[in-house]
């Protein structure tokens, strides 16, 4: 088994990703700003600010995989970017795979095909700083890194998150960087893609890789 940190660990992903992890015996450490009032038996669980680039490093020293599952929200709305950008030299320098959490705006409708993220019109102007955050990650952010970084970022279906919990089916359905509901955005609950995201993981077959997961 392999000692898994994540970096958001409280948040609606990251508290699915950390339960399913400890569910199949890793070694869990989740790491957020505030600790969960409802804790999974077998955790580790850090407060820290993810902005704190010791405190981050701290969290390398010990692990051998990461994974990132912050939002562009609250106290990170302007530091997101500067915060994956010290996570993914850490995870380089500690030789260490970074697994991220991204957002279904940063799919593609079909191959060779500009990101949904291009278009925004339907979404509410308030969310568009947001989206164009997070699908820049994996457009400009995480290429430019050193080819020595293994990552992969896994955008789930358009109707994912606390708002639309779903329920926990046991499947999914895996894709590229095209999405596989490219006209309906499609679905997933939080526990099914905490499901495919620890296959991913533990799998190991994809690399410096943009997937999603979806019914």
């Amino acid at each position: 088994m392999s000692r898994i940190t994540i970096i958001g660990g409280s948040g609606y992903a990251g508290s699915a990703i950390v339960a399913e992890a400890v569910a199949r015996g890793h070694q869990v450490t989740a790491y957020s700003r505030s600790l969960p009032e409802k804790q999974v038996p077998n955790v580790a669980y850090v407060q820290g600010d993810a902005a704190d680039e010791p405190g981050l490093a701290a969290l390398f020293e010990d692990t051998d995989i990461v994974v990132g599952a912050l939002s562009p929200r609250g106290a990170l709305a302007e530091s997101y970017s500067d915060v994956y950008r010290a996570i993914a030299r850490l995870a380089d320098a500690a030789k260490v795979p970074l697994f991220i959490v991204g957002g279904y705006s940063s799919l593609r409708p079909a191959p060779g095909e500009p990101r949904f993220v291009s278009d925004l019109s339907h979404a509410p102007a308030e969310y568009h700083a947001e989206l164009t955050t997070v699908a820049a990650l994996v457009s400009d952010d995480l290429p430019a890194t050193p080819t020595t970084l293994d990552w992969v970022f896994v955008s789930p279906a358009g109707k994912f998150g606390a708002h639309v919990p779903g329920e926990q089916l046991g499947r999914y359905r895996i894709g590229g960087d095209v999405a596989l509901h490219p006209d309906s955005g499609g679905e997933i609950s939080g526990a099914d893609f905490a499901l495919g995201f620890l296959d991913v993981i533990e799998q190991g077959n994809h690399h410096r890789a943009h997937l999603n997961l979806a019914y």
